[in-house]
């Protein structure tokens, strides 16, 4: 869940890992298990989809995977990344959320394995907050999940809320998301927002019987300073449409093919594998650059960042007031849309220019 907007913004699946692979007896003890437990957890990750499969919609998906997977080398990337596109999974669709052994890795070991598996396009995220604070910065994960026990007491205890605010700090300043597990009280969404917690996960949200489409709890409205114009009125967030994004490698064709599919679709958003916005593709002035004379020729298998342009960007608790001073700043931009981020500077959504103007002229 998004603290902020109270959007499901993934959906975290939890089981328990399979079981390690015996040792072969008289064999030896790491090359040969390595591909036998390999192939297990890959069996394993897919029948977790095609459960999932069944039930929720394309919501990104957290799936927990056991830590010393990351010995296993090249051989399960691919193995699990081919496993995932017959499943029609993307890869940058999928988060693994590396089990608790990961404390007992080497560190040899635990920045080469996550490096593998970014470059086939899967995000890795630390399953416990028990890791040292420097190899969160070597290992550059997608998120570190900070641990029930300590988020239990962070609305009562100062101790716990001083630990998971050092442990936001250290994320918002790696590019790493802290997402706080076992949030349990709308007084912990509260006290987490006040920490710089931004996603967490919990039982106030929803039960364990909860599936994709269904309701969740809200979360407790932020509390917005009085006696500023900037902070009256609706915000962004009340307006935020999901954003279409594709990876910044992405080719124009790819992105044609985008617009050509819906044809309701303003912009495409270019994001890197951390989910910051690096460029941002205006359908009208992509379309004549693609349809016109030799457009198709010269730019179809080529980079699509080619012809993106500089994502404006705005803070998803701006108010709509706000957000159209910061589009009229740009005379020729002034009608594009815009691209909401979170404190990590992470796209959480798009902003129709449209859709404010007609919201603030009816009020």
């Amino acid at each position: 869940m998004d603290l902020d907007s109270g959007a499901v913004v993934a959906v975290e699946v939890v089981a328990a890992p399979p079981a390690p692979h015996p040792a072969v007896p008289g064999g030896p003890p790491n090359a040969e298990m390595g591909v036998h437990e390999g192939t297990a957890v890959a069996d394993w990750v897919l029948d977790l989809v095609a459960e999932a499969a069944g039930t929720e919609s394309l919501l990104p998906l957290v799936l927990p995977l056991p830590a010393r997977i990351l010995t296993a080398g090249e051989g399960f990337v691919a193995l699990v990344e081919s496993r995932m596109r017959r499943a029609g999974r993307r890869p940058r669709d999928i988060t693994f959320l590396l089990g608790t052994d990961l404390a007992d890795l080497p560190r040899s070991v635990v920045s080469p394995g996550v490096s593998r598996l970014r470059a086939a396009g899967f995000r890795c995220g630390f399953g416990t907050s028990m890791v040292r604070p420097d190899l969160v910065v070597e290992a550059a994960p997608f998120l570190m999940r900070i641990d029930p026990e300590i988020v239990s007491g962070v609305a009562t205890d100062q101790r716990h809320a001083t630990v998971v605010e050092g442990l936001a700090r250290i994320g918002r300043g790696s590019g790493v998301y802290a997402m706080a597990s076992g949030v349990g009280t709308a007084e912990d969404v509260l006290r987490l927002r006040a920490c710089g917690i931004r996603v967490g996960t919990g039982e106030f949200f929803a039960d364990r019987t909860w599936r994709p489409g269904e309701r969740v709890t809200p979360v407790p409205e932020p509390t917005a300073s009085q006696g500023r114009e900037e902070d009256a009125g609706p915000r962004v967030t009340e307006f935020m449409l999901p954003p279409v994004g594709f990876d910044s490698d992405t080719t124009t064709e790819q992105v044609l093919e985008a617009f050509t599919g819906d044809p309701a679709l303003n912009s495409v958003i270019l994001i890197d594998h951390r989910e910051r916005p690096v460029g941002v593709i205006d359908r009208t002035r992509f379309l004549l650059s693609v349809t016109g004379r030799y457009g198709h020729a010269l730019h179809a298998k080529r980079p699509a960042l080619r012809l993106a342009e500089s994502p404006r960007t705005i803070p998803a608790w701006m108010t709509a007031l706000a957000a159209l001073r910061v589009a009229g700043q740009d005379t020729d931009r002034v009608y594009d849309d815009l691209v909401a981020t979170n404190s990590y500077g992470q796209c959480l959504g798009v902003v129709h220019i449209s859709d404010l103007i007609q919201s603030l002229s009816r009020s």
